[in-house]
């Protein structure tokens, strides 16, 4: 089952930021830079406690990156399960499956200003690939597949505050955006150096492991 909760909620029981709420993450009415302890009226107190075992370190870390890219408890173990059979670092693997779905990214080129939001733009049909809608989410995209924003979308309040913002910095290394025509393509699979997002994925492979 899919969290439905406050967003915001998850960065403070991780203890770091997830960057679910778009640019409110990067301004001070972050709750995290205001409370950064996790939520509850246990929350202070569970920072004082005892070091956490190997397992709850694994748990974390799996928690974390789960709620990163959005995705259900039975996604990631599906996605974790496929990528376990492939050739190379299972973790890498792992992070590299996840920045391949469509809804991370729609993200990544700057089309939505959160996860959150690049799946509800998709559920509702605004986003193509090679000319086709795709309302799927968890879409696998690979090499050369053209993602683009339909025509009329591109007149969206949201999509077009999020391109402004998204202009202020750079997409990464393995996408390839052209934001007058509102399109982007992966140029090739993302390797560990080039996914930005601080996480120990091989915690998680211990803890499917076990």
């Amino acid at each position: 089952m899919r969290y439905t909760g406050p967003s915001c909620r998850q960065c403070r029981r991780e203890g770091t930021k997830l960057f679910l709420k778009g640019t409110k993450c990067f301004t001070e009415k972050c709750p995290v830079e205001r409370r950064p302890y996790a939520p509850g009226q246990h929350g202070q107190a569970q920072a004082r406690r005892r070091k956490a075992s190997e397992y709850s370190k694994q748990l974390r870390e799996k928690q974390k990156i789960k709620r990163i890219y959005g995705v259900s408890e039975q996604q990631f173990r599906n996605t974790f399960e496929k990528v376990a059979k492939l050739p190379g670092i299972t973790g890498h693997n792992l992070l590299a499956a996840l920045e391949s779905r469509l809804d991370n990214m729609v993200y990544r080129m700057g089309f939505a200003a959160s996860r959150k939001a690049a799946r509800q733009l998709i559920r509702h049909g605004h986003i193509e690939i090679n000319g086709k809608s795709v309302d799927i989410p968890s879409y696998a995209v690979a090499p050369g597949e053209e993602i683009k924003v339909r025509g009329k979308s591109r007149e969206n309040v949201w999509v077009k505050e999020s391109m402004e913002h998204a202009k202020r910095g750079s997409s990464p290394s393995w996408l390839a955006v052209d934001r007058d025509s509102y399109s982007g393509r992966m140029l090739e699979r993302p390797t560990r150096p080039n996914i930005a997002i601080a996480a120990q994925e091989q915690l998680v492979v211990e803890l499917y492991s076990k």
